[in-house]
Parts: structure tokens; C-alpha cells; sequence
């Protein structure tokens, strides 16, 4: 029970003929300042009611509610303001987490029913660039999230294995392209080729219609067609697999665009079979006017598929599939009008399962204030990113603990661990321009500063030889440990609110709150006194490194126990 509810409950015995519990709780506050306790209650909202001034019904009420769950009860004008009792909290919150351990803040939500995220896809024969990074790390954080409160999330590569730009690539490998070149290094040089395309074609119009005749050939299963698609297909996903390696990101399917070709057809005749299509200048539209959507081009006027043909595909056979209690979409803010699309079609052949689609929108990593663009060649490969971040934080581990075993695989945990953790501690849908020198900070609300809180933790806890004991006395009344176990008492409250708003940031940002406030701790507390309280202040390091540890998976990093 967190201090709102707990204030509530009391408060509700004193007010139930006027306000409901769930009432009282809203109306409680947080104090901007310790000096005005935890939580506050402002009377305001019962004057109309007890025909009282709000600083009478404040001070009435003081003398009616159960002091013994507080440590003192303060009236401040209109307000109640309520201080919680340290020592009884400390104890019940460090014993939850002595006797959960990593399970603490897990919840039963989700009742073990499936949430497929579709996430990442790249697309094939195109380097995964930095562009990709966000898609794929909130997807997979997500994917933790969800799991944390009972839900089973299927992690979905939804690979952009099909289209024209493989028409294009058949054309610039057949002109321009050599098949050693593509072996040695086959996604520099299928994207030099795909970029050497899109310039030639400025110039020579002619090349984009060869492009589609290829595509064409693809389509109807031409043999060389589908061997160079192949070809290309394998080779990328070697280098793509090599990269999400290093993330520590996994899949659960690999199912692409070209997985949904046969499934195309019967979207249409379901949509025949409802007189949903219309021809519109030779194409099948569906009128989406009633939800104020443009039209769903369904199908063009050559008969070729779109990208909603083959996401209401994809949509049908996850939900045949999993049975989905939500079906999560981890793409760009540009494609919110798609999936609004998407929902209304599905909705209007009649699945009312259409509103447990929920597209996850982020905003974009930008360099120097600008979009980086594949098309264009201006581009910021996440392999090179991440290597170089590991590089960094190698550095700086050489500098500050030249002795520390491991140390390859500790700066590649921190390296890339700061990547990711730089992107996830942004609200998803702000933009954020990109700096390797201040994500890989030890210093400041970064990733390695966070870990580097953990592995302090941990060494105090090793020094100390420190074995948790749900039995022993762990109350804490200080000041100081006050900060630090409020932060730890908030925590299942925080999972429910990352997963209630689809936001990693709310984890990365707890995180950062209890290293700060835990450093703080640190350094005005001699943790390892020999006294009466030296196990209960042990018992909190102990907390906080559980708690850090679980914030940091949840986000998809790892937690060294030395740095």
C-alpha cells in the first residue's frame, strides 16, 4: 500500500458519508516540499457540503482521524498535511523486498495473456542505423514491462522484406554491383547501391520503371528475381542479427512483410464479401469519412497490394495466432494516421478486437538538428555507435578501475547500456539529438551513472558481508534513509504507470531518482557504524540494489556488480 492509499483509508473513515474512497484518493496531493509532510489533503472540496470554511473543516478533521498510522498530522490553512510514520514503513517496505527480491513490483494483470509488439523492422538490404534504435529499444522495454505485470509479450521483427526498393536493388546490382563486392561487405555495399540508384534516377527517369518491372518479376516468382531477394534477404539478416546481439535484443518472430503475400487475398474478400471496397478512379478503396480518416487505398489500379493490405493481413493472423488481449505497434509518430486506418477498417469489418490495437508513437533521433535520411546516404549506423560507446566507457573504466576484472564485457554492458538508456530515459514521443561524449557519461542522468550506482551498492553489501533477513528489525526513522525508501515504497506503482502509458521513460526515470537519492544517502550516512540500526541501513542498500537492478532490466540493461 503506498502513503496516498494509506491516507486515504484513514480519511475515508472520517468522510464516507460525503466522498467515496476512490474520491479522497484523487483529491489527494503530493507536497512539493518535505516541510509540508507526504501527502496532503485539500478541504476545499468539502465546503459546499459541511457549509464550513475549508481552514475550519481542515482542523475538525485533524482531531477525528486515527493518528496512530502517522507520525504527526499538520493543518496548514485549508490543507491537512499528513507525515507518514518512517519507521513503520521502512520496515514493511525492506522486508517486501527481502522477501520478493526481483519480483518486487510484479503484478497479476495480465493474467498470462499474450501482447504481440511489433518492433524494429528494419528493412532488408539497408544498414539498421540509429533511425532503427528506438523502435527496437522501447519495443523490447516495453516487452519487459508488460511481462513484469503478468502479461506474455511476443516480440515481433516485422522486416521490411518486401516493395518496389527491391526492384530497385535488382536493377542497381545488375548494372552497377559485383557479387564479390556484396560478399565482402553486403550491407555497405547493397546500401552504396541503393543510394547510387535513387541519384542515377533523378537523371534518368527511365530507371524507376525498369525498377518496377523487376519488382514485377519478383512478385509473380521469377527464379533470378527470387534468388538475388534471397540472397539479399540472408546476408542482411546476418549483419542485422550480429547488432541486436550486441543490444541484447532477441525475437520471437522473424515474420516480415513477404510472410503476409498469400495472406493478402482473403483481406479482399472479406472486404468484398462486406461491400466494403469502392472503386475509385480504377482503385478499391474503403470510405472511412465516418471516423473523418481519408480513404484505406486498398488496392491500386494495376492490382497491386499497400501497406494496409498487408498490416490488415498481419493484424488477422496475430490475432488467429495469439488470441492478443492488446497488440502493440512500435512505430514512427509519422505513421499515426495509418494505424487510425488500420483500427477504423478492421473495425468496420465488423472486429470490435480493433481497439486492443494501440500504436506506440516516438518521436526521432536527430544529428545536428536534422532527420538522417537512408535515401540520401546521411545516415549514423548503430554498429559503429555502439562500438564506439564501448570503446568510450572502456576508456573511462581503464582510468578510474585499471584493476577491475571483466573488462571487455563491462564496458560493452556500459557502452551500450548508455545507448539504450539515453534513448529510454526521453518521454517516447520527444525528439532528441544525438551526442556519443554525453550518453556515455558516468556523470549526470545517464546509464553508466546508474549502473555505477548498483555496483557501489553491491560493494558496500560485500564489504560488509550483508545477509538479508526477513525476521530482523529494519526500521529506519532518519531523514536521510526517508528519500530513499519512499522512492523504493513507489516502485510497483511506477511498473503500473510505464505500462499503463506504454513509457520506459517513467523506469529510467525512477532509476535516476533512486541513484541520486541514494548517492546523496551515501554520502551523508556512515552506513558501515557499528550500532543498532547498521543491519536496517544495510537492509536499504540491499533494496536499492535490487530495485536499481530491476529498473535497469526492465529497460533491456545489464547491472555489473563491479565497474
Amino acid at each position: 500500500m503506498n502513503n496516498k492509499e494509506i491516507v486515504a483509508k484513514e480519511l475515508f473513515e472520517v468522510v464516507k458519508d460525503d466522498l467515496t474512497l476512490e474520491q479522497v484518493q484523487n483529491l489527494l496531493e503530493n507536497p512539493k516540499s518535505a516541510d509540508h509532510g507526504d501527502v496532503a489533503f485539500p478541504a476545499f472540496s468539502l465546503a459546499k457540503v459541511y457549509r464550513k470554511a475549508p481552514q475550519q473543516i481542515a482542523a475538525d478533521l485533524a482531531t477525528k482521524i486515527n493518528p496512530e498510522a502517522f507520525e504527526k498530522i499538520e493543518v496548514v490553512g485549508p490543507y491537512l498535511n499528513f507525515f507518514m510514520s518512517k519507521g513503520a514503513i521502512s520496515q514493511k517496505v525492506l522486508h517486501q523486498i527481502v522477501k520478493e527480491q526481483a519480483a518486487y513490483g510484479n503484478a497479476t494483470i495480465g493474467a498470462g495473456q499474450t501482447v504481440p509488439i511489433d518492433m524494429s523492422s528494419p528493412n532488408i538490404a539497408k544498414p539498421i542505423s540509429m533511425g532503427h534504435l528506438r523502435s527496437t529499444v522501447i519495443g523490447n522495454s516495453i516487452g519487459f514491462i508488460m511481462e513484469k505485470i503478468g502479461y506474455q509479450p511476443v516480440r515481433i521483427n516485422h522486416l521490411g522484406d518486401w516493395g518496389t526498393q527491391f526492384g530497385k536493388l535488382i536493377v542497381a546490382y545488375k548494372k552497377w554491383g559485383s557479387e564479390a563486392a556484396v560478399k565482402a561487405e553486403p550491407i555497405k555495399e547493397l546500401l552504396r547501391l541503393y543510394v547510387d540508384f535513387h541519384e542515377k534516377a533523378e537523371k534518368e527517369p527511365a530507371l524507376e520503371d525498369e525498377a518496377r518491372a523487376w519488382f514485377k518479376k519478383l512478385e509473380d516468382g521469377d527464379a533470378e528475381a527470387t534468388q538475388l531477394w534471397q540472397w539479399f534477404r540472408d546476408e542482411s539478416l546476418k549483419e542485422f542479427n550480429k547488432i541486436y546481439g550486441l543490444l541484447g535484443v532477441s525475437f520471437d518472430s522473424m515474420n516480415g512483410e513477404a510472410f503476409y503475400n498469400d495472406k493478402m487475398a482473403e483481406v479482399v474478400t472479406l472486404l468484398e464479401e462486406k461491400h466494403l471496397l469502392k472503386e475509385d478512379q480504377g482503385a478499391e478503396i474503403v470510405d472511412l469519412s465516418a471516423y473523418d480518416l481519408n480513404p484505406a487505398l486498398i488496392r491500386k489500379s494495376d492490382g497491386a497490394t499497400l501497406y494496409i493490405t498487408r498490416d490488415l493481413a498481419a493484424a488477422l493472423y496475430r490475432k488467429r495466432t495469439y488470441d492478443f488481449a492488446q497488440a502493440l505497434y512500435v512505430v514512427g509518430n509519422e505513421q499515426t494516421n495509418h494505424f487510425k486506418q488500420l483500427k477504423a477498417v478492421l473495425k468496420e469489418m465488423g472486429f470490435d478486437w480493433a481497439e486492443d490495437i494501440h500504436h506506440i508513437p516516438f518521436g526521432l533521433i536527430t544529428k545536428d538538428g536534422k532527420k538522417l535520411s537512408t535515401r540520401k546516404g546521411k545516415i549514423i549506423l548503430l554498429e559503429e555507435v555502439l562500438l564506439e560507446a564501448t570503446a568510450l566507457a572502456k576508456a573511462q573504466i581503464a582510468e578510474k578501475n585499471p584493476t577491475l576484472e571483466n573488462q571487455d564485457q563491462v564496458a560493452q554492458e556500459v557502452g551500450v547500456g548508455a545507448v539504450i538508456f539515453h534513448d529510454l530515459k526521453n518521454d517516447r514521443l520527444n525528439n532528441f539529438d544525438f551526442d556519443l561524449e554525453e550518453v556515455v557519461r558516468f556523470e549526470g542522468e545517464t546509464g553508466p551513472y546508474v549502473q555505477y550506482t548498483h555496483a557501489r551498492a553491491m560493494s558496500i553489501l560485500a564489504k560488509a558481508d550483508f545477509t538479508p533477513d526477513e525476521t530482523a528489525d529494519y526500521t529506519l526513522a532518519d531523514e536521510e534513509s526517508w528519500e530513499v525508501i519512499k522512492l523504493l515504497q513507489k516502485y510497483p506503482e511506477t511498473v503500473l504507470q510505464a505500462a499503463e502509458k506504454f513509457e520506459p521513460s517513467v523506469i529510467a526515470k525512477h532509476g535516476i531518482k533512486l541513484a541520486q537519492a541514494f548517492n546523496k544517502y551515501y554520502a551523508n550516512v556512515k552506513i558501515l557504524t557499528d550500532d543498532a540500526e547498521k543491519a536496517a541501513r544495510l537492509a536499504l542498500v540491499h533494496g536499492v540494489t535490487v530495485v536499481l537492478k530491476e529498473d535497469l532490466r526492465l529497460l533491456g540493461l545489464q547491472a555489473p556488480d563491479k565497474m
